[in-house]
């Protein structure tokens, strides 16, 4: 009677396994196809719409100036050297998988800025997640460096290819401290329209070369967009209305109040509606 019991288990074991194995090949596969879809499905008047609603969030309003005590600083824009803006979707049971979609802008000589160039990234993961997370990013390239490493094409390895630390938020006279010797990238991000501690360490941003032929109708590498020999398109306008908008705020009747990264997982409060600030550096 033991026996039988015992065998009865180990089969219904062996196929449990048989059932799991399967599940997560299947899941796996589909993941990976899904994030392909998410990415392939948008083109480049899409990506523009979509970063113009992103960068909005992380800019301070102009009909609001106290907004500015927990947005990405005026300085910090008014210095950029060029902007990544994209959006990640995480999701998964058991496996994990992430897709994201956005697009690269430069900052020309004149002060204007370029064309988008559009971007990706995607994975596989393995972790005990259920569900989905959106997550907006905004990449503050601070130096030439940074923006050379978008026009080669190809891949940039956040962390790899190039350094990024977490960007200061607010205003304030100390902001100058961060901005003397800054990162070549400063991070940001927000999930469910509040900033999160969300690392980018290892994250790889590819050209999508695919939607910038489609859009711009020839393959144009990505140096030739945000180098300025494409000319900025009407279906971008909004999205550098609102970074002009956000370089001439006036903060002259704001406290001189700031945030800046420190140790990984420390939570900071600022006057901006008791909304709390974290350390983007912390995953």
């Amino acid at each position: 009677m033991a026996d039988s019991l015992l065998e009865k288990f180990r089969k219904g074991a062996h196929k449990a396994s048989i059932q799991a194995t399967a599940f997560v090949r299947d899941s796996s596969t589909k993941v990976a196809s899904g994030s392909r879809d998410f990415v392939q499905g948008f083109t480049l008047p899409g990506e523009a719409e979509k970063a113009a609603r992103i960068l909005e969030s992380f800019l301070a309003n102009p009909d609001l100036p106290e907004s500015a005590l927990n947005s990405i600083p005026k300085p910090v824009l008014q210095r950029a050297r060029g902007l990544a803006i994209f959006q990640v979707l995480k999701a998964g049971f058991v496996f994990s998988g992430k897709a994201g979609s956005g697009l690269v802008i430069a900052r020309l000589p004149d002060g204007s800025w370029s064309a988008p160039s559009c971007i990706a990234t995607g994975g596989l993961g393995w972790g005990l997640q259920v569900g989905a997370d959106i997550t907006d990013f905004v990449i503050v390239l601070n130096s030439e460096e940074a923006v050379r490493a978008f026009s080669m094409g190809g891949n940039v390895t956040i962390g790899g290819h190039i350094g990024a630390s977490a960007g200061p938020v607010g205003t304030g006279g100390s902001l100058q401290a961060s901005l003397a010797h800054p990162a070549p990238m400063f991070s940001y991000s927000k999930s469910m329209g509040l900033f999160a501690g969300v690392s980018l360490e290892g994250t790889v941003l590819i050209e999508r070369k695919d939607a910038n032929r489609e859009f711009y109708g020839s393959n144009i590498p990505a140096r030739d967009i945000l180098g300025g020999r494409v000319p900025a398109p009407e279906v971008a306008s909004k999205l550098y209305e609102i970074i002009e908008n956000a370089e001439g705020l006036d903060e002259t009747n704001l406290p001189r109040d700031s945030y800046h990264p420190s140790p990984p997982g420390d939570v900071h409060q600022v006057n901006a509606g008791g909304h709390m600030v974290f350390d983007a550096e912390n995953p």
